[in-house]
């Protein structure tokens, strides 16, 4: 059996061919070419779709389903993307765009909680039911599996766990709010962190790293700080205490099986993962701890979306 995932972004469109075991048969991209209408939107995933079934060797008339991860908010339940200031999106009922184009069953949720879900059943999640997945990128991302099942809140606007505050009154968040999780955990964040420091530490190996601060990434703080770095370290430092606050509060909330990071950061692999599980440790409410919260680092990266959607068709409408 063969369904079909759709990561719908920004930039791109790329759909997916999985079969029953979470495995990708077959592959497409097609650029978004935003702004435009949502019809022609509409076309160019069906476009997407057929050569993904093309590549896979297979018809589209053999898909069971297709599920839609969309950056915004959806109502899964009747396939209409409530609002996605990205995509232009406003009460846009695309499920019924695309079964008028597609002629099969279409399933539509939010890109992060797609993201979760394909870890769940074919990531680093996979065999526990209740699990959180944090993403550290451009801002914090959040998806929430409760008993298998995507956690949206009753107006699917939940998961927002990046907008969750960790310093009252702290730094401005693109959100509105003061002192957020994503304010300070995000590799943007990281990124702006790592530019202070030089600019406040002349001397420091984060200038003959980076080369310049207009080429500062998420590993220039990290790289120095295994140089021994003392300004390197200290950005280091604060980002994981920051880091470890929002992810222990998180724990503090769902006490789920698993925690799982996502993101370009999470190749520092144990300089990232070992303090965060002792600050972990540490600072969350846990009476028994041979049944703690386990931390680990998604596995399935962009493939995530891809696997989550096109198994949608698994939760009930």
């Amino acid at each position: 059996m063969y369904n079909i995932g759709i990561d719908l972004g920004g930039t791109n469109i790329k759909v997916g061919v999985v079969d029953e075991n979470c495995n990708i048969v077959g592959k497409s991209n097609i650029k978004t070419n935003l702004p435009r209408p949502e019809n022609e939107i509409a076309d160019s995933i069906a476009q997407g779709v057929l050569l993904a079934c093309e590549d896979a060797g297979i018809d589209v008339k053999d898909v069971n389903s297709i599920g839609i991860g969309t950056p915004g908010v959806a109502d899964r339940n009747k396939g209409i993307v409530l609002y996605s200031c990205n995509l232009g999106f406003n009460n846009t009922d695309l499920g019924a765009l695309l079964k008028e184009r597609l002629g099969t069953d279409i399933f539509v949720e939010n890109d992060a909680n797609v993201a979760a879900y394909g870890e769940v059943l074919g990531g680093a999640g996979k065999g526990y039911r209740d699990v959180v997945v944090i993403t550290l990128g451009t801002g914090v991302g959040g998806g929430i599996i409760i008993d298998g099942k995507i956690y949206t809140g009753f107006n699917f606007c939940g998961a927002e766990l990046g907008h969750s505050v960790i310093e009252y009154n702290g730094r401005q968040c693109g959100c509105g709010r003061k002192g957020c999780f994503e304010a300070y955990s995000s590799a943007t964040a990281l990124i702006t962190a790592t530019k202070k420091a030089m600019e406040e530490n002349k001397d420091s190996l984060m200038w003959e790293i980076a080369g310049s601060i207009d080429n500062v990434d998420g590993k220039t703080a990290f790289d120095a700080m295994r140089k021994n770095d003392p300004a390197g370290k200290a950005v280091v430092d604060e980002y994981i205490n920051y880091l470890g606050c929002g992810l222990t509060n998180v724990v503090n909330i769902f006490q789920p099986e698993m925690l799982l990071i996502g993101g370009g950061i999470c190749k520092e692999g144990e300089y990232l993962t070992k303090p965060l599980e002792e600050f972990i440790a540490r600072e969350s409410y846990c009476i028994n701890p041979e049944r703690s919260t386990k931390l680990g680092i998604c596995k399935l990266g962009n493939d995530a979306g891809i696997v989550g959607a096109a198994n949608l068709y698994r939760l009930e409408k």
